[in-house]
């Protein structure tokens, strides 16, 4: 069990930012792509889990300070630092040999996640913005990947829009990290990561509330883009337009359960909030009809209001 607890299964959620190009790309009924897309998320968890353990040799003597990291295998003890490294190994061969074996272009994604990651790890995690900006490119890579893989084109107001979704979590999870020191009247925050003795709780509801805000008016944008508007149809960009309530409400619901400190991270929201996960199952829904039965939604509608 520690070991499976190494490879962090539960952060794998994260990676399904790589079936962005397959829905918004209209290519969900392709059974080909969608089978090259699962093995390229089979691909992208395995290289994830590979960044995770390097993350967890080298700041294992800072998560002994953290009130639940301390848990992690490594922080623990459960696991040595050999065998993690080994298994570190074993990823690095299956998941980044397994991304340029699948696809030149996503191997290429897969290796600057890789990069971005060790970056982040070894250094970029100590610069204050520059960690946050960090997280968000990688998120932004994850979609980027899966439309390399099958060869789709993919909005510019929707790489926008996720960079600064992402953003906002990422804020918002450094908000969860002083909560939680906070809390459990643990001192001394630059300890565990010298960016908390720089941020503040004010400062990060300024960033959340800035990046939420940018989120949204990217979507928007997105939904009445020309391109959007010449693959999807007036009728569906307007639709998808008229989700932007359930949008709205996810945003501001993550913000309240970040700001009253009952949620750990991005990843804690999803896995354990149910009124979240109802707004996001409500909008996947709602896009994927809205994408995929356009034309059977307009001629519904004409039917009611004609």
């Amino acid at each position: 069990m520690p070991y499976l607890q190494l490879l962090r299964p539960s952060q794998w959620i994260k990676n399904l930012f790589i079936f962005a190009g397959l829905v918004f790309g209209r290519k969900l009924t392709d059974a080909s792509s969608v089978g090259i897309t699962l093995l390229g998320f089979a691909c992208l968890c395995l290289v994830s889990s590979l960044v995770y353990i390097v993350n967890d040799i080298h700041d294992r003597d800072e998560d002994k300070l953290h009130p639940r990291k301390r848990k992690r295998p490594i922080a623990s003890g459960k696991v040595g630092v050999g065998p993690a490294a080994l298994m570190a190994a074993a990823l690095f061969v299956v998941g980044l040999g397994g991304s340029w074996w699948l696809d030149r272009g996503f191997g290429l994604v897969a290796t600057a996640y890789l990069v971005l990651q060790t970056l982040y790890t070894f250094g970029f995690k100590h610069a204050v913005i520059l960690d946050v900006i960090s997280i968000g490119i990688g998120f932004v890579l994850r979609a980027v990947s899966g439309a390399v893989l099958i060869d789709v084109d993919i909005s510019p107001w929707l790489v926008l829009c996720t960079f600064t979704l992402c953003l906002f979590m990422g804020f918002s999870k450094r908000r969860c990290e002083l909560n939680a020191l906070a809390e459990n009247g643990e001192g001394g925050a630059e300890r565990h990561r010298k960016t908390l003795s720089i941020y503040t709780p004010d400062l990060l509801n300024h960033m959340t509330t800035l990046t939420g805000g940018i989120a949204v008016v990217s979507f928007m944008l997105y939904t009445i883009d020309d391109r959007t508007i010449e693959q999807f149809g007036k009728f569906g960009a307007t639709c998808l337009l008229y989700t932007l309530p359930i949008v709205v409400y996810a945003i501001f619901r993550f913000a309240v359960l970040v700001e009253h400190g009952v949620v750990d991270g991005p990843t804690d929201v999803v896995v354990r909030d149910r009124p979240f996960q109802i707004a996001i199952f409500l909008w996947i829904v709602a896009a994927l009809l809205i994408i995929y039965r356009t034309a059977q939604l307009q001629e519904f509608v004409n039917r009611l209001f004609g």
